[in-house]
């Protein structure tokens, strides 16, 4: 039966630990770095092969409207990050219909 909750961050760093055979400590310096990584390449685009990229977007400007009041309020364009997932991350949930 799957898990009811995502993983921790603690518990994701245990069953690294355990499936690589390095200690906690290191698994740890190994996300981080890459987790740093990510942040500061993120300008030009970070891809983790297998799992799916970040990438950068620009958002038109659009018509929003406040919710307590109802006015009409103009939202500005922008760049926004969105990560794309792989497609074997999609199909280890869905798999691809052929």
């Amino acid at each position: 039966m799957p898990p009811k909750k995502p993983m921790t961050k603690a518990q994701l760093i245990a069953k690294l630990a355990e499936t690589t055979g390095l200690a906690k400590k290191d698994v740890t310096g190994v996300l981080t770095a890459m987790t740093d990584l990510a942040y500061k390449e993120a300008k030009l685009g970070f891809t983790i092969p297998g799992l799916g990229k970040l990438v950068v977007v620009n958002r038109k400007a659009r018509t929003g409207r406040n919710p307590a009041t109802g006015e009409a309020i103009k939202i500005p364009a922008k760049k926004v990050l969105k990560f794309r997932i792989a497609k074997a991350a999609k199909d280890a949930i869905a798999p691809s219909k052929k």
